[in-house]
């Protein structure tokens, strides 16, 4: 399964704000350090925000900082909700492709939702906090001290 890049961007900005605690980096920092749009960050962290995994505030002082929510979610609830409940694959032809003729009769559509869940499974029991863990923790800060970035 290949995630979509809001999802893995979203991951990547939590897990850099998990080893963080003490800074308040703002979202244009935050997407220098990750190497991606201003634009397409500042949608993520919206999102974010909104699920009260990390607190934005605005202006002298503000920055982003994980919440303790945000440091105890579940990555397979982050990823459920980035990624959406959708269908592996479109069977109906919602997307604009014509229907599959086999959807009456079909077993792959099953064995597909079967995967997800378990992928999404898999990732439940892993939560923010435990991904900076190191050697990761060590990496992360390193990349938001770049030369060139602040």
């Amino acid at each position: 399964m290949r995630l979509l890049r809001s999802t893995d961007l979203a991951l990547r900005v939590l897990m850099r704000l998990a080893v963080v605690a003490d800074a308040t980096p703002t979202t244009r920092q935050v997407a220098a350090d990750m190497e991606v749009p201003y634009t397409h960050a500042a949608k993520v962290v919206a999102e974010l925000q909104h699920l009260g995994l990390v607190d934005a505030r605005r202006g002298r002082g503000g920055g982003l900082a994980l919440t303790e929510r945000g440091r105890t979610a579940s990555v397979g609830a982050v990823v459920r909700t980035f990624e959406g409940d959708g269908d592996v694959v479109d069977c109906e032809g919602t997307q604009g492709t014509p229907a599959c003729p086999l959807r009456s009769g079909c077993r792959l559509r099953g064995a597909l939702r079967g995967a997800q869940e378990a992928f999404f499974a898999a990732l439940d029991s892993v939560t923010i906090g435990e991904l900076v863990a190191d050697p990761t923790g060590p990496l992360l800060l390193g990349i938001s001290r770049r030369p060139g970035l602040d």
